[in-house]
């Protein structure tokens, strides 16, 4: 829950890079989450659960789209890389294939490693020794 709640402080935050464990635990939280209203909807047919359920998924749209970013930029890539999801099937399998990649290791143009933040870049974007 802690790595939800560290997306949502990050809210419209694109820059940087953000580790495997924190874009694939805000996913599964935000879904489990978002089913859970729609289970009580479907249970009770009660029709303001179905608008709980639709304001909670715009309230995290902008986190899931930062968050896929800055994964993105994990690995490496552009965030506009997020734009293969318009590419049927082929788009999907690429996007979710970079999105299950292992970071890349020490700095890169985005930012400093997530898991070994005390590597830091220089002025120039390089990794200092």
């Amino acid at each position: 829950m802690n790595w939800f709640i560290k997306v949502l402080k990050q809210y419209a935050d694109f820059n940087g890079r953000a580790r495997r464990k924190e874009y694939w635990m805000f996913t599964l939280f935000s879904s489990l989450i978002s089913y859970a209203i729609q289970g009580i909807y479907y249970a009770t047919e009660m029709e303001p659960f179905n608008y709980l359920n639709m304001a909670f998924s715009i309230a995290i749209l902008i986190p899931s789209l930062a968050v896929s970013v800055r994964r993105l930029h994990d690995v490496n890539k552009s965030g506009w890389f997020l734009l293969l999801y318009l590419l049927p099937i082929v788009g999907w399998i690429w996007l979710l294939i970079l999105l299950c990649k292992n970071g890349e290791e020490g700095p890169n143009q985005y930012g400093s490693d997530p898991k070994n933040p005390t590597d830091e870049l220089d002025e120039i974007g390089t990794a200092q020794a």
